[in-house]
């Protein structure tokens, strides 16, 4: 069965532990041909500089070009045209290396671009560019003369680059005023009510209603955030559910189509082919541990 492959961070790199890194994506394309899907163990905050092409983080696709970041967290899958994005930096850093230093746990997902796996996962910088290029080398200037084991200016830049993408993130998503804001806190509530009520209730009708908007709406403003349909997260939820079921239990393929509340399990069967390719006992006879 084949795998996504996960990277793992090189805390050794430099001798001593160091949870920090900046990595020139030149160099790390010749890791990715092999493995062009993969997920990272470690935050990601990627800088393009040179070409352009597709990003995708999970099931969300971005079209990226120079002065674009895109930012991922820990374990989410990732994939990137390596051949028309031909350069730029990747500021890698393991949640452990700010904690050392702050009080606040939940610092990082406090930030909006790192708000859960629904966050909007690109921000187009314009002006800034220059003055986040200038503080990424300041720390892989540091990194390269680091010598006496001092991480507190490390973490003081890396923090500066955190506040300041924060700052620009929020108001670019707020340039547009309160509507902006209201689309923003529809999104995130929709993926709260699918994450606790997507086995049950699979319309989209359902979801517009408990937010007092129109399925249409709902559709675009979820389509706006995140890339894709309102039914298509719904639909995302249900096939990665049946995925675990199929691989981790050994219901039959009736009892799962019930549990995701699926009357007809025909039905289900068509449904879960039409999203995957497979029907679900082909997927379990193929991929079961």
């Amino acid at each position: 069965m084949h795998r996504i492959k996960q990277y793992a961070f090189h805390k050794t790199k430099y001798g001593e532990e160091l949870l920090i890194d900046v990595v020139r994506l030149k160099d790390i394309k010749k890791y990715l041909k092999e493995d062009a899907i993969h997920r990272l163990g470690y935050y990601d905050i990627t800088l393009i500089t040179d070409g352009y092409g597709k990003f995708k983080i999970d099931e969300k696709e971005y079209y990226v070009r120079e002065g674009d970041i895109i930012f991922s967290s820990p374990n989410q899958i990732r994939w990137w045209d390596i051949d028309n994005i031909t350069d730029g930096y990747a500021l890698i850093f393991e949640k452990e290396f700010l904690l050392t230093f702050f009080n606040d746990p939940d610092f990082l997902e406090h930030l909006s671009y790192f708000k859960g796996s629904h966050a909007f996962n690109k921000l187009s910088l314009k002006e800034e560019s220059a003055h986040i290029i200038r503080l990424i080398n300041e720390i892989k200037q540091e990194i390269d003369s680091y010598k006496e084991k001092d991480k507190h200016i490390l973490r003081a830049l890396l923090y500066q680059i955190l506040k300041s993408l924060d700052r620009i993130y929020i108001l670019r998503n707020s340039s547009s005023g309160n509507t902006e804001n209201v689309k923003n806190r529809h999104a995130d509530t929709f993926i709260k009510l699918v994450d606790i009520g997507y086995k049950q209730n699979h319309s989209i009708r359902h979801y517009a209603d408990k937010l007092c908007i129109t399925p249409n709406y709902l559709n675009e403003l979820i389509k706006s955030a995140m890339g894709i349909s309102a039914k298509q997260v719904i639909q995302n939820k249900l096939i990665q559910e049946a995925k675990k079921m199929l691989l981790y239990t050994s219901d039959s393929i009736s009892d799962i189509a019930a549990s995701l509340n699926y009357e007809n399990t025909s039905y289900f069967i068509r449904f879960f082919r039409k999203q995957t390719g497979h029907t679900p006992l082909q997927y379990r006879n193929t991929n079961k541990p």
